[in-house]
């Protein structure tokens, strides 16, 4: 809680804030980081509290891991949000960094999915479109934001399912790629409705100085 000029209100914590940048940046995915070609091993103890183990599990899933066994998780790369988590669930782990003496290909098939990450990606990115074709070129600014925020909402679930793999890992046409620049293309391209009806609705809501 905080004292606004407007009357009492709420801040983001340095937590909330940080997990709001981590988010933003895996949403609109800026840049390619790269690879060195090692993975983030996690070793944590066992976690015998049904409700605390789901909860981790959870946790772990959204920061990009997947479960080797019940004990050991694989990431491509390390999460700055790991040493927070751990702490705050008190959970002991040891981390490495390695290399993976095999077939990597093979590594990714017993971890993650692929094949079901790659058609909800399909299936995103069919529904967005016939989202998006509903817009029409006289569509007000209220209608764009709730397009917008829809487009936004669906894309983020994958925040919850796809780890962010390197390019190296994935295939050529991988289907994430392209359902990836549809959606920077038009969450773009909607913005500046979608900006204005908010600043709308701002305006709408400041108190009188009178």
């Amino acid at each position: 809680p905080v004292r606004l000029a407007g009357g009492p209100g709420y801040a983001l914590t340095p937590r909330a804030s940080h997990r709001l940048d981590e988010a933003a940046e895996r949403i609109y995915r800026h840049g390619d980081h790269g690879w060195d070609g090692r993975w983030n091993i996690l070793v944590t103890s066992r976690v015998r509290e049904r409700s605390r183990r789901e909860r981790v599990r959870s946790a772990l899933h959204y920061l990009g891991y997947a479960q080797l066994d019940e004990s050991t998780w694989v990431s491509p790369r390390a999460s700055a949000e790991l040493d927070v988590l751990l702490e705050t669930e008190r959970l002991p782990a040891e981390r490495f960094c390695a290399t993976y003496d095999g077939d990597p290909y093979r590594l990714l098939s017993r971890a993650w999915n692929l094949d079901r990450l790659a058609h909800a990606y399909q299936h995103w990115h069919a529904a967005a479109g016939e989202l998006i074709a509903g817009i029409g070129p006289g569509a007000t600014d209220e209608a764009v934001f709730a397009v917008r925020s829809t487009l936004v909402h669906e894309w983020r679930k994958f925040l919850f399912s796809d780890p962010g793999l390197p390019a190296p890992l994935l295939p050529a046409q991988w289907p994430g790629h392209e359902a990836a620049r549809f959606f920077h293309a038009e969450s773009a391209r909607l913005l500046p409705a979608a900006s204005r009806f908010v600043d709308c609705c701002l305006q709408a809501d400041m108190p009188d100085p009178r």
